[in-house]
């Protein structure tokens, strides 16, 4: 996994880009979210039996620029999530943390998306 040196500790500990302060457009989530689908597809590569199943359900990936924001986020956390759960398996000890806050951040969001309807 050194392919990824310290992208998940970037990506997951430094907190302003997940905050719904404004501090992040909507082309840097999709870029973010284009990372996450990159580093899901190596797990993928690495391990087919690696399901993201959680995530193939929200029928979104970064090329769809005409979802929302807020979808993207969504994405971004459920799919993080998914790939902290795969590190589990692999190697990283810290994964178990990344995953439960993947979690939270995914459901908060959710709520967020469906008060915005």
């Amino acid at each position: 996994m050194s392919q990824f040196p310290g992208v998940t500790t970037y990506l997951f500990f430094h907190e302003p880009w997940y905050r719904g302060s404004g501090f992040v457009h909507k082309e840097e989530l999709i870029t973010l979210h284009q990372i996450l689908f990159e580093i899901k597809d190596y797990f993928e590569s690495s391990n087919p039996s690696l399901k993201f199943s959680n995530y193939y359900s929200l029928k979104i990936n970064p090329s769809q620029q005409h979802k929302s924001k807020m979808e993207h986020k969504y994405a971004i956390f459920v799919l993080g999530n998914e790939i902290a759960n795969a590190m589990k398996e692999v190697e990283f000890s810290a994964s178990g943390r990344i995953s439960a806050r993947m979690r939270e951040l995914a459901e908060k969001t959710l709520k967020e998306m469906e008060f915005a309807q």
